[in-house]
């Protein structure tokens, strides 16, 4: 497969824009005043924006649609999503459960199987029966202790509103039992029922832009219905927190996370022996996060970066649960713990070393530590129970799809489970990581994938991504999206700036409020070494980012246009002072910061939010594709179109400034795979056009 630069037929950038009315509506912070003239876009319900979406999805329709390999890719990304997909099995009960999906099925489909012999296993639910174009997704599956009961959540259309439902898994029987207007829960399994988390019935016409306030933990008894259901914990003095509940195996206790307004978490813990004593607080300040690993006996293992930015290991007891009485169990390494769990009877460490995960395998006691050897570098999952040792881990890197191997404790070896069988040789292909310096002078890491023989003359064109805030690493990982982009030439580039967890918590925070200009600084810089050390040039690079990437993408073209031929922000974050007045967006005030909290944060704010900082001077944009989905009830779609509706008002140059408005879907998760591979022929065909790419497929 060849590819040619400087492509030379195919769409060209609209001369006019759908109409976008102008307001005079205004704010005023610390003196200033800001205008905001696509206000009446919030109300994303309304005819006005209603008439606007479908002229702006025509006319991007249209440019699309037109791309001259746009079908070619379309069925080059079909025939590689086509290969069978399965997940590690979990053992319940003493049967075997997995999800496997055969390739273009639009969700995964959970199989119940007697033995590990037996690889086929009967369905046992099939969320592609839940709707004809598979937009209800299987988002979690959640067994009653003793396995005769299994609570299940599903999402409609993406949204992150969850419903629970309960069925016996022995017989495939539904109960009458269904949950509705839940968040970020599960169902915690106890005595004859179950807790979970929700919030009252949203505003009818507000479901998906409302704050989200008032969440609560509650407790359902099977066979009744959610009317019966009775609050088991809420803070009133604290609308704007996330409460969830956890159990632990042997039911002896209960334990209540709340976070979302800090850089971390509160814990506390219940002796369900003793309910009338309620909750005993083990931490007192939202400054660290802390995770149960699992219990043993009166023993709580906790995994945690308390007195250890880079995370520990610690053990807490139900007698005195105190942070000052927790004993150090894995002391802190020089590489991040991202991941700990308890398998076997023994401590499985998941340890972070130049952003690729290395498991470890030590005692209770932290004691006779000894590494797994892994296939390569790359991202792993592990899967399996406390007192079991039947080991499963995933294995994957950007050049190897989700490869399943048993761990057997007792040899310390590995034998491969799964491997999927893909049109795709991983071995043409060659991954090197490489350190950059940012602008402050701080290395900062990036993965390349490329096919060998790639020469540094300057030609070859680049697509980069990145995220860059909350404590997210992004490791290694398989996606057939940029296989076609690579078998032309092509050079994916995954960059690690701050603002991630990869190297602990100074990491995370040297991107974030007052420091979040070191994100855009350390991606900006990212292709500026690439274009320096001759793998590209100006103009031959296509930047994409999703949700916190997609605010990156938006203030890095605002901040460097020059260096980039296209640009798709993804359900990004482009109104800094307005984020957190929707949905959850109260959220991500730790990261951020808001306007209200001081006028330097405001100014600062201000002075790198993407809407409130686009050229209308002339200087030449890339080509620009938007991207949000009507159902996004985590980014609000109104960041997009009024960034979208601001970027087509303004002298940016004469390239395209289009949005795609995607119809019953969300903020991505759950996403049937037919609507994936529509919405991936369609930005890897623009990004691939406009940086001058005429690929042969």
């Amino acid at each position: 497969m060849a590819c040619v630069l400087l492509a030379s037929c195919g769409p060209r950038a609209p001369k006019t824009y759908p109409a976008a009315g102008r307001t005079d509506v205004c704010d005023v912070f610390y003196g200033d005043t800001v205008e905001d003239p696509y206000r009446w876009m919030e109300n994303d319900t309304s005819a006005e924006v209603a008439s606007w979406v479908r002229e702006e999805n025509a006319l991007t329709r249209s440019y699309l649609d037109a791309i001259p390999f746009r079908a070619a890719l379309k069925e080059r990304l079909t025939d590689l999503y086509n290969y069978e997909k399965a997940g590690a099995p979990m053992k319940r009960n003493g049967k075997y459960y997995f999800f496997r999906n055969d390739g273009l099925q639009n969700q995964s489909v959970l199989y119940r199987a007697d033995s590990l012999s037996d690889r086929k296993g009967t369905v046992l639910l099939d969320p592609n029966t839940f709707s004809d174009e598979g937009t209800v997704a299987l988002t979690g599956i959640y067994f009653s202790k003793d396995g005769k009961y299994m609570a299940y959540t599903i999402s409609r259309n993406g949204s992150d509103w969850s419903e629970i439902f309960v069925m016996d898994p022995a017989t495939g029987e539904m109960l009458p039992d269904h949950i509705e207007w839940c968040k970020f829960s599960g169902a915690e399994w106890y005595g004859d029922g179950f807790f979970y988390s929700a919030y009252g019935i949203p505003e009818e016409g507000k479901e998906f832009t409302a704050i989200n306030e008032g969440h609560k933990v509650y407790y359902h008894k099977l066979g009744t219905p959610q009317s019966e259901d009775k609050v088991f914990y809420e803070n009133k003095d604290y609308p704007k927190r996330f409460y969830t509940v956890t159990v632990s195996d042997d039911e002896r206790m209960l334990f209540l996370y709340s976070d979302g307004m800090g850089s971390g978490n509160l814990l506390s813990v219940m002796d369900l022996n003793h309910k009338e004593r309620g909750f005993v607080p083990m931490v007192d300040d939202y400054s660290n996060w802390y995770y149960l690993i699992a219990t043993d006996g009166g023993k709580i293992y906790l995994y945690t970066n308390y007195g250890a930015p880079r995370y520990r290991v610690m053990e807490a007891s139900l007698s005195a649960p105190s942070v000052k009485n927790w004993k150090e169990v894995v002391p802190e390494q020089e590489w991040v713990l991202s991941s700990a769990s308890i398998l076997d009877g023994k401590l499985f460490l998941v340890y972070d070393k130049d952003v690729a995960n290395h498991v470890y395998v030590a005692g209770l006691d932290g004691k006779g530590m000894k590494e797994i050897t892994l296939p390569g570098a790359g991202s792993v999952s592990l899967s399996g129970s406390k007192d079991s040792d039947e080991i499963f881990y995933t294995f994957t890197s950007f050049t190897v799809p989700g490869a399943i191997y048993r761990y057997d404790p007792q040899t310390d070896s590995s034998s491969l489970y799964h491997s999927p069988e893909i049109d795709f040789d991983g071995s043409l292909y060659e991954t090197k990581q490489v350190f950059f310096t940012s602008k402050d002078g701080t290395p900062v890491p990036m993965y390349l994938v490329y096919r060998k023989g790639l020469e540094l003359d300057g030609n070859n064109p680049v697509i980069m991504t990145g995220y860059g805030g909350f404590g997210i690493s992004l490791y290694p990982s398989f996606s057939t999206n940029y296989i076609p982009f690579m078998e032309n030439g092509g050079v994916y580039v995954q960059v690690n700036m701050r603002g991630g967890n990869e190297y602990g918590q100074a990491w995370h925070e040297a991107g974030t409020k007052l420091n979040k200009q070191n994100v855009f600084d350390d991606f900006i810089s990212a292709a500026e070494y690439l274009i320096a050390n001759g793998y590209t040039q100006k103009r031959m690079i296509g930047i994409m980012g999703g949700s916190n990437g997609g605010l990156l993408i938006g203030a890095c073209v605002n901040q460097a246009p020059e260096l980039f031929g296209a640009a798709v922000p993804r359900v990004g974050v482009m109104d800094m002072l307005r984020y957190h007045l929707f949905t959850i967006g109260w959220n991500w005030a730790p990261d951020y910061g808001t306007v209200n909290d001081s006028e330097e944060m405001f100014r600062y704010l201000r002075g790198y939010s993407p809407l409130h900082n686009i050229s209308n001077d002339g200087t030449e944009y890339p080509a620009i594709l938007v991207t949000t989905a009507d159902h996004d009830d985590r980014v609000v779609p109104a960041h997009s179109f009024k960034y979208a509706a601001q970027l087509q008002w303004s002298d940016t140059g004469g390239a395209p400034k289009l949005i795609r408005i995607d119809s019953n879907a969300g903020h991505g998760g759950g996403k049937p795979v037919s609507k994936t591979i529509d919405e991936m022929a369609d930005i890897y065909s623009f990004m691939m056009y406009n940086i001058g790419m005429s690929p042969k497929f």
